[in-house]
């Protein structure tokens, strides 16, 4: 069993529409002395997946059809088109899935977070506590903020799970693709099991995606530093409000703005806004790099 000789059948084809992205064919006839197995063809002619065509090297040969057009000729056709971009552009196109780049997608929404400030006047430059005249903070408010998800796509020989353990439910440390620390907050990763057949050998890999989350008030909590108890001297007391009728000192019914050491700040003093961590920090550049372009 023997490939005697093949020989392209012309004419090429090639076509286009407006708004898509070119394809072409050629065919390619292969003469043997008797039935000769399908692989044996396929390795005379030399064309495989990912060669680029004769004249549009900017297209790819991405499906191939073998048919028996008797007992002595096999006649294949080659298709090709233009790569989908891999990370890249379509240059960086690669039939092994282990040697393809990430592949990132952004989308942005909106998410609910508490409302504690407001903008005062005309402007953005002026923030104020949301407050009550007689400032009390108004519970349960909450206010929408873009929200930005990025996904990272890409193929791994293993599925990453050390490190799916050790960034779920994690902010970045430092600064990360425009965002300062904590303003990034990974959700999760997941794989599914995939494979392919690249130049007649079987790869078996992991398919797994990584979801980020930005968003520009960070992902720390923002509490008022407002309480019913005080500090004096290190000992903890109920804060109080006189009774206007009878003088006496009677425990507050809401909370007062306290000072850094626990203390009570002034009547008309306006609370702060603590900022507390409560995900651990890792270094997304180092776990999931950034986006080629």
């Amino acid at each position: 069993m023997a490939v005697i000789q093949w020989n392209e059948v012309l004419p090429r084809t090639f076509s286009q529409r407006f708004g898509e992205s070119p394809t072409a064919e050629t065919k390619v006839v292969v003469t043997v002395d008797e039935p000769t197995s399908t692989q044996e063809v396929i390795n005379a002619v030399g064309v495989r997946i990912g060669d680029s065509h004769p004249e549009y090297s900017f297209l790819r040969m991405l499906d191939a059809s073998l048919s028996e057009v008797d007992r002595y000729h096999v006649e294949i056709t080659f298709r090709y088109e233009l790569p989908k971009p891999m990370g890249g552009s379509g240059e960086d196109y690669e039939p092994n899935p282990l040697a393809r780049p990430d592949v990132w997608t952004f989308s942005i929404g909106g998410a609910q977070v508490p409302a504690l400030v407001y903008f005062d006047g005309s402007g953005n430059s002026t923030r104020k506590p949301l407050q009550n005249s007689a400032k009390d903070y108004f519970e349960g408010l909450t206010v929408n903020e873009a929200e930005v998800r990025a996904s990272i796509s890409g193929n791994r020989g293993q599925f990453p799970l050390g490190l799916a353990a050790a960034v779920t439910n994690t902010v970045n440390s430092s600064a990360y693709l425009g965002g300062v620390a904590h303003t990034w907050f990974c959700t999760g990763i997941s794989g599914q099991q995939a494979s392919e057949v690249v130049n007649d050998a079987e790869v078996r890999y992991w398919q797994v995606s990584a979801e980020l989350i930005y968003r520009q008030s960070g992902h720390n909590l923002l509490l008022p530093n407002v309480g019913f108890n005080f500090l004096d001297s290190g000992v903890k007391k109920r804060a109080y409000v006189k009774d206007p009728d009878s003088g006496e000192k009677v425990p507050c019914t809401t909370p007062v703005p306290l000072t850094s050491s626990g203390g009570i700040k002034g009547d008309n003093a306006e609370p702060d806004i603590l900022v507390r961590r409560v995900y651990p920090e890792t270094d997304f550049s180092n776990f999931f790099g950034t986006p080629p372009f």
